[in-house]
This record gives C-alpha cells, sequence and structure tokens, in this order.
C-alpha cells in the first residue's frame, strides 16, 4: 500500500496535462486567508488565462446567506512548492456577482492608485518586513517559552543562534526556500528580539505587486506552520509587558527619490506623512496602539517623529541616504497585522498624489 507521503508527491506532469490551481482569497476579517483547488486542462502562466470561480460568502464573513455567492477575480500566480510540477497558487480579490469589489477587497482601491498616470511614473518601490510569532498549538504561548513561564529577558536572541535562542528555524527556513520556489520576491529573513518571533522580507517589489507577494508569502507560512502543528500569530503585541512586539516595517522609494536631489523629495514626503499622521495610524493594523508606545523601538502612536538611523521615530532614514542625498525612507508605523494593499496604496497617494 503507498503511503500518504508517496500519494501527496505523486508528480502529474508524467501522466497528465492536467493541473492543480489552488485559489487564494482573505476573508471577512482581512486576516483569516482562505483557499480552494479546482483542476485545470494544461499549464497556466497569465491570471487573465483563469477562470473566475466563486464560493460561499455567507461563510467567511462577506456576504448574507439569502445572496451569499461571491466572485473570485485571479490576479496573480505564483508556483505551488505544496504541489510542485506545473501547480500554482493563485491570488484572488472578490467581487459581487455585478462585478462590485466587495467591501473587504482592499486590493481593488490600491489598484486603482497604483495605476494612475501620475504614481505609475514615479514607480514606486516598497520592501516590506514581515515580522510574526509561532506559538505552541493548544496553549496559545510562543514556542520554546516554558508553559505559564518565560524565559530570559531580550538580548540574546535578536539574530541569535542556538537550541536556547533561536526556537523554529526549521519552519523559518523551509518558508524562506517555499518562497523563492514560488517565485515571491523574499530578500531575506531574520530572528527577531523576542524569542519565537521572526522576520521575512519582501522587496524590492514594485506597486501592487508588493501586497500580492506578501499575501502570498503569508499564505505559504500559514499552510507550513499548519503541516508543523504550530501557530502562526500576525498580532502586533502577542505577549503584554517588556518583549517587543510585531511589526510591518515598510521601506519605500519612489524614482524622485532615488535620484539626485532626492533627498529633498523624501523630506517633503515625510512632512506629507505626518500631516496625515492619524488617518496612516487608522489604517496600518487593529491593536497597533498596544505595540506603539514609545518603547521596545517604537514611537509612541500619538506623536509623528522622524529622524536619521533612529528606531524609536515613526520614520527612519537611513543613514547611506543622507549621505548619498538620495535613496528610501522606512515607515515604522505599520502593525504586523496590517493590509499591504492598504498601507503600500496609502503611502503613494499621500507622497505623491495628497495635496494638502
Amino acid at each position: 500500500m503507498s503511503l500518504l507521503t508517496d500519494l501527496i508527491n505523486l508528480k502529474l506532469s508524467d501522466i497528465t496535462d492536467k493541473i492543480i490551481a489552488e485559489y487564494i482569497w482573505i476573508g471577512g476579517s482581512g486576516m483569516d486567508m482562505r483557499s480552494k483547488a479546482r483542476t485545470l486542462s494544461g499549464p497556466v502562466t497569465d491570471p487573465a488565462q483563469l477562470p473566475k470561480w466563486n464560493y460561499d460568502g455567507s461563510s467567511t464573513g462577506q456576504a448574507p446567506g439569502e445572496d451569499s455567492e461571491v466572485i473570485l477575480y485571479p490576479q496573480a500566480i505564483f508556483k505551488d512548492p505544496f504541489r510542485r510540477g506545473n501547480n500554482i497558487l493563485v491570488m484572488c480579490d472578490a467581487y459581487t456577482p455585478q462585478g462590485e469589489p466587495i467591501p473587504t477587497n482592499k486590493r481593488y482601491a490600491a489598484a486603482k492608485i497604483f495605476s494612475s498616470p501620475e504614481v505609475a511614473a514615479e514607480e514606486p518601490w516598497y520592501g516590506i518586513e514581515q515580522e510574526y510569532t509561532l506559538l505552541q498549538r493548544d496553549v496559545n504561548w510562543p514556542i520554546g517559552w516554558p508553559v505559564g513561564g518565560y524565559p530570559g529577558p531580550q538580548g540574546p536572541y535578536y539574530c541569535g543562534i542556538g537550541a536556547d535562542k533561536a526556537y523554529g528555524r526549521d519552519i523559518v527556513d523551509a518558508h524562506y526556500k517555499a518562497c523563492l520556489y514560488a517565485g515571491i520576491n523574499i530578500s531575506g529573513i531574520n530572528g527577531e528580539v523576542m524569542p519565537g518571533q521572526w522576520e521575512f522580507q519582501v522587496g524590492p517589489s514594485v506597486g501592487i505587486s508588493a501586497g500580492d507577494h506578501i499575501w502570498a508569502a503569508r499564505y505559504i507560512l500559514e499552510r507550513i506552520t499548519e503541516q508543523a502543528g504550530v501557530v502562526l500569530s500576525f498580532d502586533p503585541k502577542p505577549i503584554k509587558g517588556d518583549w517587543n512586539g510585531a511589526g510591518a516595517h515598510t521601506n519605500y522609494s519612489t524614482k524622485s527619490m532615488r535620484e539626485d536631489g532626492g533627498y529633498e523629495v523624501i523630506k517633503k514626503a515625510i512632512e506629507k506623512l505626518g500631516l496625515r499622521h492619524k488617518e496612516h495610524i487608522s489604517a496600518y493594523g487593529e491593536g497597533n496602539e498596544r505595540r506603539l508606545t514609545g518603547r521596545h523601538e517604537t514611537a509612541d502612536i500619538n506623536t509623528f517623529s522622524w529622524g536619521v538611523a533612529n528606531r524609536g521615530a515613526s520614520i527612519r532614514v537611513g543613514r547611506d541616504t543622507e549621505k548619498e542625498g538620495k535613496g528610501y525612507f522606512e515607515d515604522r508605523r505599520p502593525a504586523s497585522n496590517m493590509d499591504p494593499y492598504v498601507v503600500t496604496s496609502m503611502i503613494a497617494e499621500t507622497t505623491i498624489l495628497w495635496k494638502p
């Protein structure tokens, strides 16, 4: 009798042209990812070649039971690291049967901003640092921590190595390689300040692709933690007290910022961000007030600030950017559970389109 793993690893391309497409979308909470699979007659590389599909929105908190059909529009394709071969992951957004984006479809509005000629001409680049925490499944407590207790204080864990410092590296490394296989523009990983907490970086990505790649990377990570029997948390402050929270620092530049004289463009953009601080904070993730306290490498949520090489500021400008007079800056305010479609498009809208 074949083992289950043998069947899972069957190479379909040896006997059929058919492939499996895993359609992925974001559920009603704005953070719950959903997916389901369908068989296609052959390999596909362009989302426009994929059929639209539907799902029961009443079961995801996105439609009433008496009119529950929600339509999936394929938007981005990635190679499937789980099924491999020609099988694919399909990042989708969601619409009513009449073609209107449903309220939780944040990609639609973001795509409109990024497709505007003024924004497109500036070629906005993003590098997103996605922090997350790995939890023991049955006790909702970070892996590596004694149940109901605490490890030693922060200090040795950031980029640490060793069985008493780095917990979950097998999951992290599996995710790194799976993202590279999928075609996600993942650029690095590291252990974070709180034990059991890690970070991966995606970018530089241009425009709407930044959101597509982060969501696909989140999906792959949750599938891997599912297999490992570990719970994935994007809570911005999973453990109360003297422990670092989890953010999604967003590095950003435009064509004008990357060219000579760009430092002045950066300073004007930061000034605009300061004028809309409250508006940005309200869209930068649920529970962010528990993280942005002015401690643990954060700025206070009610105060906007910026500085060169200052990780306690809302916006950090790198030493290299200051020295070269051009480059990028880092918005340190977004929480780990932010929606990358919302954050990236909002930064572009404020710094490029908005006229104070």
